[in-house]
Formats: C-alpha cells, sequence, structure tokens
C-alpha cells in the first residue's frame, strides 16, 4: 500500500505475480479511503487478511498527514496478524513504473511536496530496472541543476510546473502493483527495507513554544527601581 502521492494505492501479491491492484486518486482521503481499499483487493484477490504473509508500503517522501495514514495502517495490519512490514521509498515504485514501461537511462522523479517545492531522486533505468542515484530530497523545482530538470520525468512535477520540469512521462502517481513487485523481489533478497518515515521536512503544524517565565529576578527588579544595574566580577 502507499499513501505519499495523491493516489491511495493496494495491491495484493502471492510472491510471483499480483494479484489484485486498486487505487483512488484523492490527495485528502487517506483517512476514509485506505482501509475500505484494502479489503475491496484482498476479497478481489480471491484472499483473506489470514493469509496474508508480508506487508509492504511507500515510506514517502511525501506529506506528513497523507504518508502518515499509510504507515499507520500498514504496521497496525502487521502487528494484528504478527507478520513483518516492510518498507519502500515511494520514489523508488514510481521509478521502477518508468524502468517497467521502457525507459532507458537517467530518470528524474518529482512528486508534489507542497508549498512550491517537490520531492524528488535521481535513477538511472536500464533493461527494465532502475538504480538510485541521487536523492531523495526536496526543494523547489528551479533550485534543480539545469541538467537534472532536463531529465524525463515521472510524477506530477511535470504537470505543477511544466515551464521547469517541461520532459514529463505518463507516470504520476505510485502504483501499489508496482510497489509490490519491488517489495516482492527486495524481500526474496534479504535486502534490509526499513519503515521510517521520509519526512524530509518539519511538519506544516508544530507543537507551540513554551511560554516564557513571567518572573522577575533580582537584576531586573534592581533595573524597574531605577537602581543602577549589577556588575557582577568579570564584566565589562
Amino acid at each position: 500500500m502507499d499513501t505519499a502521492t495523491s493516489a491511495i494505492t493496494v495491491a495484493a501479491h502471492d510472491g510471483e505475480r499480483v494479484l489484485d491492484a486498486r487505487s483512488v486518486s484523492d490527495a485528502r482521503r487517506h483517512t476514509e479511503l485506505l482501509a475500505p481499499l484494502l479489503l475491496e483487493t484482498l476479497e478481489a484477490a480471491g484472499t483473506s487478511p489470514e493469509q496474508i504473509t508480508h506487508v509492504a508500503v511507500g515510506t514517502g517522501p511525501g506529506p506528513f498527514t497523507g504518508l502518515r495514514v499509510g504507515l499507520v495502517t500498514a504496521r497496525t495490519f502487521a502487528l494484528a496478524r504478527g507478520i513483518t512490514v516492510h518498507g519502500v521509498c515511494s520514489l523508488d515504485a514510481l521509478a521502477a513504473a518508468a524502468a517497467a514501461d521502457g525507459h532507458e537511462g537517467d530518470l528524474l522523479v518529482a512528486t508534489d511536496a507542497r508549498r512550491k517545492e517537490v520531492y524528488w531522486a535521481r535513477y538511472r533505468c536500464s533493461a527494465g530496472q532502475s538504480t538510485p542515484l541521487d536523492g531523495p530530497a526536496v526543494t523547489k523545482p528551479a533550485d534543480l541543476p539545469e541538467d537534472v530538470r532536463a531529465l524525463p520525468t515521472v510524477g506530477r512535477g511535470p504537470l505543477l510546473y511544466p515551464d521547469l520540469l517541461p520532459h514529463g512521462l505518463d507516470r504520476l502517481d505510485v502504483d501499489a502493483a508496482v510497489l509490490a513487485t519491488v517489495a516482492a523481489q527486495r524481500i526474496e533478497q534479504g535486502a534490509d527495507m526499513p519503515v521510517e518515515p521520509l519526512y524530509l521536512r518539519r511538519p506544516d503544524a508544530a507543537v507551540p513554544a513554551a511560554p516564557k517565565s513571567a518572573r522577575v529576578t533580582p537584576r531586573q527588579q534592581q533595573g524597574r527601581r531605577g537602581e543602577a544595574p549589577v556588575v557582577e566580577q568579570g564584566q565589562q
């Protein structure tokens, strides 16, 4: 499952092939749509939660709220079943999709990071496989090097910033069918697949700072009475 882009996407995979995959494009309803989509996908695949042996989830980068929904759902599902959850960088899944579509050579993945920025990474595609070269990172599209902006690009970056990312390809969002295939290959290889989210920056909502103390110190009290401040030894 993945909720790092505008798609809420789920797939069931038997270790060799995708059994069913479903996606809904809605960047603001991850919480409402993910669980029903998960159950629909399992039913269509002819399986049940009790038969699932591994959970794979996109770890972003992505906007805080949407990404968190997928990660919490994946961890909860795996915990309830007593099985392992594996993380896959969501940009890796987009690059893998481009490679599977036949792209050869260097590729830019650029997804919507809001705040007029993109999450991005650069890959090299060859013979249906993709290899990461740079990133992931978050930046304004104009701040990307010119040679990187000129690369063929998947993700919503070209749709949002066509003047800066002019060579967009068809893939806009993560497809869980591709993510599941990547995950199955890495599980088979025994690869390390951490589930830590790739937020890359602080969330929009922040915890307020602690209020400043209203206690008056002796030094401040002297100043209020019009007295000269106390100069301690060693001070000028």
